[in-house]
């Protein structure tokens, strides 16, 4: 946290001193434009030629001081995001608020563990490691959260995470400039309809009349110019009718190109930026120097051409000003000639674009990785072996309080399945979605929440939170065996690791007991790896019928001066304690 409150204090002060100019900067601007036209003014009054001359160096200030302006302004944008983002770690890390955005909208009831495990929404996952800016960035790093990597992306993974955890200033300038660039998802899907919207090539016509009219406009003026014979202004007036007619033609085609493209410049601006911030850095690691290398795309940076289409569409918007309109296709068809390099940057780069950008994407995401590392210094890299094995040295759940947190050690070798007990509020759950958890962060490459840790990677498959879903007339009950048929299903093709919570809690308790049973007896027959938490004592027996492959474990309470006292250690056996008669008794319920 020290590192956070040292650069507060350092972006705040730097805020300062670039505030003090911006403001001063302005005051000369507005200066100069007072004396520009106090001097035009003496020029009418006095006809003396050196007014003109000094109005007009006047003006030559104001432009260069209208520069200095929108480069001030600019930093000034990215101290006020970088101040705003150590501000929101320091927050972040006192657990006063989570200032970042939760990615609900990316939830999927229907997935192996999203909803069970939080992986989205408020307090979720996705919310506490969430350190992106741009949709793509989101995307991305919610897409992997619901993903499994092979082991040779997970090991390329913890090494650019590992890198890119010491480069904080790095990492916080990027997630400056994408935040500066105000990204939505209507900003990306904009960009990918203009890319994906081939259009044929411009006619040959319009092509060769964008090339003779505006030729034949200014050579028409030349020889007024010259000659003076007011003939040619009437020959100029037809031409320039003439080019508003040839733009009118293929306006509709204009239009066509920039259709939902509202701020588009500024956004590919901002993306050529971040783009060119990833060219310019060195990198050691295989991950981050490949991505890298895919920035380069004939023998120029993706940078300049991200730049250079910002420009062009920036150009286009000119056809929206009316005046500007008339006056620069009347003379010389600009808009047509834009148009033109703009198709010709589409067939040249088009396919590349979404690939540059999902870079973007892709360093957003592996930041927010390193951040945690960062920020968890006593979390680790687990180690990948392919022998399925899986065992955890002080797991903990990363979004618990690491003043309050209560680590345990558990592996799943040589039995690979968990029979676990406890009473009510003893931290089964919550021991559960730890090691869910831990085992979706270890299958990104990232860090996780242990002292130690060994992993065989494998997908998983978790049922431990089901509602009534009255859409769907659907049942809880129903809804949970359609769940299990899901894992079941799932477990035909490859292992995977399971969790299971209180499964059958809709059925009568001897039902219930049979089907755990069962369930736990085809679940282990088909290579899963795994717990399932119950109350059922009957179902811990099941081990003494698959000592190779079940294990008890439980939590248990303890009732010291006549309170209730749970100390979240996983302990080896049977639960043997109850809690709710007790509880009930000291609240009065019996």
């Amino acid at each position: 946290m020290n590192s956070y409150q040292d650069k507060v204090a350092h972006y705040s002060e730097l805020f300062n001193k670039i505030n003090k100019r911006y403001n001063s900067i302005s005051i000369l601007r507005l200066l100069s434009v007072f004396l520009c036209l106090f001097l035009l003014f003496y020029y009418i009054k006095t006809n003396e030629i050196l007014y003109v001359a000094f109005a007009f160096l006047s003006f030559v200030g104001f432009v260069f001081l209208m520069r200095i302006h929108s480069r001030l302004s600019f930093q000034k944008q990215i101290t006020t995001a970088l101040l705003k983002i150590n501000e929101n770690e320091i927050s972040f890390l006192k657990r006063e608020k989570l200032p970042f955005e939760n990615g609900i909208e990316f939830n999927d009831f229907h997935h192996p563990y999203a909803y069970d495990l939080d992986i989205f929404g408020e307090h979720s996952l996705f919310q506490n490691l969430n350190r992106t800016a741009t949709f793509i960035g989101k995307k991305t790093l919610a897409n992997q959260l619901l993903t499994q990597f092979s082991n040779e992306i997970i090991l390329e993974n913890q090494e650019a995470i590992s890198e890119l955890k010491s480069k904080i200033d790095w990492r916080q300038d990027f997630l400056a400039l994408a935040t500066v660039s105000n990204d939505t998802k209507n900003s990306y899907d904009s960009i990918m309809y203009w890319k994906s919207f081939q259009n044929n090539s411009l006619p040959k016509v319009l092509i060769a009349l964008s090339l003779i009219m505006p030729t034949l406009f200014f050579g028409l003026l030349i020889a007024y110019l010259i000659t003076s014979k007011t003939i040619l202004l009437s020959y100029l007036t037809y031409v320039f009718i003439a080019n508003m007619i040839v733009l009118g033609k293929s306006l509709k085609r204009i239009q066509s190109e920039i259709a939902q493209a509202d701020n588009v410049d500024k956004i590919i601006k901002q993306y050529s930026l971040l783009v060119r911030k990833i060219e310019t850095e060195k990198f050691q690691s295989k991950k981050l120097i490949d991505l890298q290398q895919q920035l380069l795309f004939k023998n120029t940076a993706a940078s300049a051409h991200l730049k250079q289409l910002s420009e062009l569409f920036s150009r286009m918007d000119t056809i929206s000003n009316f005046v500007t309109a008339i006056a620069f296709n009347g003379t010389f068809l600009f808009n047509l000639h834009v148009l033109r390099a703009l198709l010709k940057w589409k067939e040249n780069y088009s396919d590349e674009i979404e690939k540059w950008i999902n870079i973007i994407g892709e360093f957003e995401a592996l930041n927010s990785l390193a951040n945690l590392a960062y920020n968890n210094p006593d979390f680790v890299f687990p180690e990948i072996n392919s022998e399925y094995k899986i065992g955890f040295k002080d797991l903990g759940h990363p979004l618990l309080n690491p003043l309050t947190r209560v680590g345990n050690d558990t592996h799943f070798y040589p039995e690979s399945f968990m029979i676990l007990t406890g009473s009510n509020m003893s931290g089964k759950s919550t021991f559960l979605r730890s090691l869910g958890v831990n085992m979706v962060l270890s299958g990104i490459g990232s860090v996780v929440c242990a002292s130690e840790a060994n992993i065989h990677p494998l997908p998983v498959l978790v049922s431990m939170r089901l509602s009534d879903s009255l859409a769907d007339s659907e049942s809880y009950f129903f809804a949970e065996i359609k769940h299990l048929k899901q894992i079941m299903d799932a477990l035909e093709d490859k292992p995977a690791f399971v969790l299971l919570d209180e499964i059958l809690r809709g059925t009568n308790s001897d039902d219930k007991r049979n089907g755990t049973i069962e369930v736990v007896k085809k679940i282990i027959a088909k290579k899963a790896i795994g717990a399932i938490a119950t109350h059922d004592i009957e179902v811990c027996l099941t081990t003494n019928e698959y000592p190779d492959i079940l294990t008890n474990q439980c939590f248990e309470v303890e009732i010291q001066n006549n309170e209730l006292h749970f100390d979240y250690k996983l302990r080896n056996g049977i639960c043997k304690n109850k809690s709710a008669t007790f509880l009930m008794k000291k609240m009065g319920v019996i």
